[in-house]
């Protein structure tokens, strides 16, 4: 980058650093962002094909999954790179619709450079987009329907459509009822579903009809002792938070033994403080403890000899879990142990997972957390159906909290199409040209959709514009006939904050790479010589790092 003076080059950028400017950037990020939005596209509805992926490491990943696509795809451009953040942010907020996301910023910027091709300024069709997307949410607001927290069918249909499209479509009917359950399980009586309190385990190994839900906890962890009982009915839990073993003096301290006397006497003093900790554990009536720290052997030794069943260093996350399904108290004393903190459940027991040992918390009473696991053929499998489950579990805590669905298969966005167009006349100028390119985009969706499925999409656009125009709002693309039909008696449903949020975050980014004119880039920083070990030129040669006048030190 240089600047003439009196004939001289100015030179105001470091040697090796590019600048891109106007109509080059412009063209280079929307090619960018486009690229993104076609990668993810053909995954998109219950027709979607799934895309293998391959990392550095040779290891496969194969999924229908828009954000764990992109996130696997080693993406190198920046305003590529703003593309993933819209799938992460929609991926973070509701669980679903990150392909949408992306598809739908595409298809915005797309449309925005056929509008700069005709002169409109980058300014004045972000000005139409923002108050294209502000108009769609206010749209949006108007065609959601209420939806009670106890309607487990219409949950179940939520759940249903974020698993449709993926490997989980196989058993979506009993999936769905293990979501849709673990979710009210753990929602609290002011309406807030905590996912943390889901555990989910995959294990590969038998079928997808093994997967199961757990009224309780499944911990991934085996017993401290093999002469520990393997199961334990009506068990009283105790969840504890301190170590069972012999404490060491905070200060540092010197012994000094004489005698083989005194040494067999500390000996058996370590052993009698051990045998006084046990002696409270069982005095409290616990028959299972879970312990967050250690126990040492001895007190193994004990705790079996009592028909104790003992699980030493479990994780601090899975103790909270587990007082919550148990109704126990974490103790963080051995001394403070009382029968009142104990939890309950029907039945713990040690199972042989696929190879692992497992411990089951189950059968507890009105279980505040539970346990999912996951089963499946093969690990890519289990890992495909995890991810599933995970937006499934979304969806449906978003709707607890949300209360609002919308129709799916397209319906919401051929509506906002529409209404948008109408909008845009109102609002006349320059504005209404970016806010018909923003109509026009929506329409991406349901183009999509029937694409995927195979269908011819100009005839399904026309056929499903002609129903909206009517008045059928709740009517989508029916991926199978390839016809409009009423989506909310399909029970193809969504949530409403799915769809809003889709939207305002596609427009943002869209908004973002418009208005960029001027692209500089920094000279990439050299690579270490091989065998440089990142040293600087010349190694340490009398600590050539130092300020002049530091050699004395």
């Amino acid at each position: 980058m240089a600047q003439q003076l009196g004939g001289q080059p100015i030179l105001i950028l470091k040697e090796g650093a590019t600048r891109s400017r106007e109509e080059e950037a412009r063209n280079n990020n929307f090619a960018a962002a486009k690229a993104v939005a076609s990668a993810v596209r053909s995954t998109l509805g219950p027709k979607g094909m799934d895309k293998m992926l391959i990392d550095s490491m040779g290891d496969i990943t194969i999924t229908n999954d828009g954000v764990t696509i992109l996130k696997e795809m080693d993406i190198e451009h920046p305003a590529a790179k703003m593309m993933v953040e819209i799938a992460k942010t929609q991926d973070n907020e509701v669980g679903d619709g990150t392909t949408s996301a992306v598809v739908i910023a595409g298809e915005l910027l797309k449309n925005a450079e056929g509008l700069i091709a005709q002169k409109v300024h980058p300014t004045v069709i972000a000005e139409g987009y923002r108050m294209a997307a502000e108009k769609s949410l206010e749209i949006l607001g108007g065609i959601a329907i209420a939806v009670k927290p106890t309607d487990t069918a219409m949950l179940k249909n939520i759940a249903g459509t974020a698993l449709t499209g993926k490997n989980a479509e196989v058993q979506k009917d009993w999936l769905c009822d293990v979501v849709v359950k673990a979710v009210v399980s753990v929602t609290d009586p002011d309406g807030k579903a905590d996912l943390a309190h889901i555990n989910v385990e995959k294990k590969a190994g038998a079928s997808v009809d093994d997967t199961e839900l757990i009224e309780g906890m499944v911990i991934d962890k085996e017993r401290a002792h093999p002469a520990m009982p393997k199961t334990v009915k009506n068990a009283r839990i105790l969840v504890l938070n301190a170590a069972l073993e012999f404490k060491k003096t905070e200060v540092s301290a010197t012994i000094r033994i004489s005698t083989p006397g005194q040494a067999q006497a500390f000996l058996d003093e370590e052993e009698h403080m051990v045998r006084a900790m046990v002696d409270k554990v069982v005095a409290s009536g616990a028959s299972v403890i879970f312990c967050q720290k250690g126990i040492d052997d001895v007190a193994q030794h004990f705790l079996a000899k009592a028909g104790i069943l003992a699980v030493r260093r479990v994780k601090k996350s899975d103790c909270e879990n587990l007082a919550r399904a148990t109704g126990a108290t974490i103790v963080n004393s051995i001394d403070a142990i009382t029968a009142q903190d104990l939890g309950t459940a029907g039945l713990v027991e040690e199972r042989k997972i696929s190879g692992d040992e497992m411990i089951y918390v189950s059968k507890c009473k009105n279980p505040k957390a539970v346990s999912i696991v996951i089963r499946g053929g093969t690990e890519h499998v289990v890992d495909e159906l995890e991810r599933a489950v995970h937006d499934a579990l979304m969806v449906v805590s978003v709707v607890i909290e949300g209360k609002k669905i919308v129709p799916g298969g397209g319906a919401p966005e051929t509506e906002l199409s529409l209404r948008l167009r109408e909008y845009a006349a109102t609002v006349g100028g320059r504005a209404q040209l970016a806010i018909e390119a923003f109509a026009a985009a929506m329409e991406i969706i349901p183009r999509t959709l029937a694409e995927n499925a195979g269908h011819d999409p100009i005839d399904l656009l026309v056929d499903m514009r002609a129903a909206h125009e009517a008045g059928k709002k709740t009517f989508g693309i029916n991926a199978d006939t390839g016809k409009p039909a009423d989506m909310l008696r399909a029970g193809v449903v969504e949530p409403l904050r799915v769809k809003t949020q889709a939207i305002s975050s596609a427009a943002e980014a869209a908004v973002m790479i418009l208005r960029i004119d001027d692209i500089v880039a920094s000279a990439k920083a050299p690579e270490p010589a091989p065998g440089a070990g990142g040293m600087p030129p010349g190694g340490m040669g009398g600590m050539g790092g130092m300020p002049p006048g530091m050699g004395g030190y």
